[in-house]
């Protein structure tokens, strides 16, 4: 089974930046397309930006310009970098498998974007 930690998140201003990393144990990560979610309050929990085991990205149009996802597979980590944020990307930030997530998550980490 994988271990799945997010951390990096926080409160910051609009048009600031967060640096959100996703640390997985397990030698499945490198082999594996992986993905960050996001659930705001009170809505489903959605996929905004996927990374193949080979680097290329793809991102939900709501991010796509301010958010880079990466990943260091020697490390195990998946990081995703989030420029000129707004009050609407104010969510619990989650990393999983992309399109098939496993049926266990972290605990997420938190994104508060103030006006």
């Amino acid at each position: 089974q994988v271990e799945l930690v997010e951390s990096g998140g926080g409160l910051v201003q609009a048009g600031g930046s967060l640096r959100l990393s996703c640390a997985a144990s397990g030698s499945i990560f490198s082999i594996v397309a992986m993905g960050w979610y996001r659930q705001a309050p009170g809505k489903q929990r959605d996929v905004i930006a996927v990374i193949t085991s080979g680097g290329k990205p793809t991102y939900r149009d709501s991010v796509k310009g301010r958010f880079t996802i990466s990943r260091d597979n020697a490390k195990n980590t998946m990081y995703l970098q989030m420029n000129s944020l707004q009050p609407e990307d104010t969510a619990v930030y989650y990393c999983n498998r992309a399109y098939e997530p496993w049926g266990y998550w972290g605990q997420g980490t938190q994104v508060t974007v103030s006006s």
